[in-house]
């Protein structure tokens, strides 16, 4: 692998760590300047506790061995290990079956969407005490190619079929320290390193970053405390296989290297994290990438500010890695004497922003703006108004209200997008999105999606969801 100091362009990459480390800057300033002023103490009243009629009935996972989950009594005696940790055994094993209808037409020649696709997560979590664990999931309904289903759409008729027995996750983590507690009987070294190997999701940087799921191991140190911060918190990460780039797709080549830095400080939690993408020329070649955010209140209001960078070695235009920056802004707040929320999220990119991993069902970077910006994560409907970030900015007003106890939800939002690229994946448009959510009978969920968009290259598209959630 060729030197950093060899492969990156100089003034490209120091003219976008400039802009991200500017507008970092500033949002820092003003954010740290308003937030010093805004009361956050705790209320002095007393909250009554709940009686046991009140608190609401724990509902089981679909297996339970050892244990219960979230139950109450004795805790079994377990076994101890010759380092000296004490394991418990528990078997755990629920998931989700997600059965969707899929509706989207369009008004001119592109393809319309018609489907009733179905997904499922089997998840094993085999806990051997409160910080080591085993993890397997498996997703038998579908793959990265497609989903089991019926299609139907233009006049044709399909079934399509996605069974398999894949390992989609199968990952340790724990903490060295609990593992081997004899070598510090005194608990006065610093050991408390954790670690996570397998198969795993990584999420940084909210998913605009990085969101897929790699065969990677981490080590963790946590709980480093600097004068004037609270907590500080380090991840070095290094993933060698099953690495999807920024166009979704999986990448044979690709070795992800990272670094993440997450601290807390009085007004302000705080992130830097850095990654390195080493692949085939064939795939796009080398590429890295920078983030930085401030999740904060102001003023009563949830506040964050993220900035991030993308810089590719090869500057022949591919769709796994190019030149970009994305700013982003969310901020939401709780209406007084409600439950609800208000939000309103804003973006703007440089270039095209690419992010260093995306899992082929997250869609692009801009999922985190709003529900017209989402992939469903189910079927092939699209995001409405898309999530892709080439010289484009928008942003998206919504509000969120909940009814009948809080088992009803109902979210309505506006966005839209502008863009001066030149291809139909990022394009002018304005959409208005509906979501409608009711649980029942613990284990269900019934969710409607309606959108209504108009987007420059895709006139009038309308479509709409009907999902049934069942959890085990």
């Amino acid at each position: 692998m060729a030197s950093l100091t060899d492969l990156v362009p100089a003034q490209g990459l120091a003219r976008r760590s400039l802009a991200i480390v500017g507008a970092f800057a500033i949002a820092m300033g003003a954010a740290n300047a308003l937030a010093a002023d805004s009361n956050s103490a705790l209320s002095d009243e007393p909250i009554p506790m709940k009686t046991e009629e009140e608190m609401p009935t724990r509902v089981p996972p679909l297996i339970e061995i050892g244990g219960d989950f979230l139950g109450t009594g004795n805790i079994p005696s377990g076994f101890e290990l010759p380092g000296g940790a004490v394991w418990i055994p528990q078997l755990w094993v629920f998931g989700n079956v997600r059965t969707a209808l899929n509706l989207v037409e369009r008004d001119d020649n592109a393809p319309d969407v018609g489907e009733l696709v179905v997904r499922a997560d089997f998840n094993f979590n085999l806990s051997l005490s409160a910080t080591e664990r085993v993890f397997m999931q498996i997703q038998p309904l579908h793959t990265r190619n497609g989903f089991t289903g019926y299609t139907f759409e233009d006049g044709n008729e399909e079934t399509e079929e996605q069974l398999n027995a894949q390992i989609t996750r199968l990952f340790f983590e724990g903490d060295f320290g609990e593992m081997f507690p004899k070598l510090d009987p005194e608990d006065a070294d610093a050991l408390d390193w954790g670690l996570a190997v397998g198969r795993q999701p990584i999420f940084f940087q909210e998913g605009m970053m990085i969101n897929d799921v790699m065969d990677a191991v981490a080590l963790i140190r946590d709980t480093i405390i600097f004068p004037g911060v609270i907590d500080t918190r380090f991840t070095a990460l290094y993933a060698w296989n099953h690495v999807s780039r920024d166009n979704n797709v999986n990448d044979n080549s690709a070795d992800l290297y990272g670094f993440f830095v997450e601290t807390d400080i009085p007004t302000s939690t705080l992130n830097f994290d850095i990654a390195f993408v080493d692949a085939s020329l064939n795939t796009g070649g080398d590429g890295i990438y920078f983030g930085a955010s401030a999740v904060q209140r102001i003023q009563g209001i949830n506040t964050a500010f993220r900035a991030n960078v993308s810089e590719a070695f090869s500057k022949i235009d591919h769709p796994e890695v190019s030149d970009g920056v994305l700013l982003f802004a969310e901020t939401s707040f709780t209406p007084k004497r409600t439950h609800d929320l208000a939000y309103l999220n804003a973006f703007v990119g440089f270039d095209d922003y690419s992010s260093a991993a995306r899992d082929p069902t997250a869609g692009g970077p801009l999922g985190r703006v709003g529900l017209l910006f989402a992939a469903p994560a189910i079927g092939r409907a699209p995001a409405p108004l898309g999530n892709r970030t080439e010289d484009a900015f928008g942003g998206a007003i919504g509000y969120q209200a909940f009814f009948n106890g809080d088992q009803t939800q109902l979210v309505g939002e506006i966005g839209f997008i502008e863009s001066d690229a030149p291809v139909a994946s990022t394009q002018d448009g304005v959409g208005v999105g509906l979501r409608l959510q009711h649980k029942f009978a613990d284990r269900f969920l019934v969710q409607f999606d309606g959108f209504y968009a108009h987007r420059e290259v895709v006139d009038n598209t309308v479509g709409g969801r009907l999902e049934l959630l069942v959890q085990f």
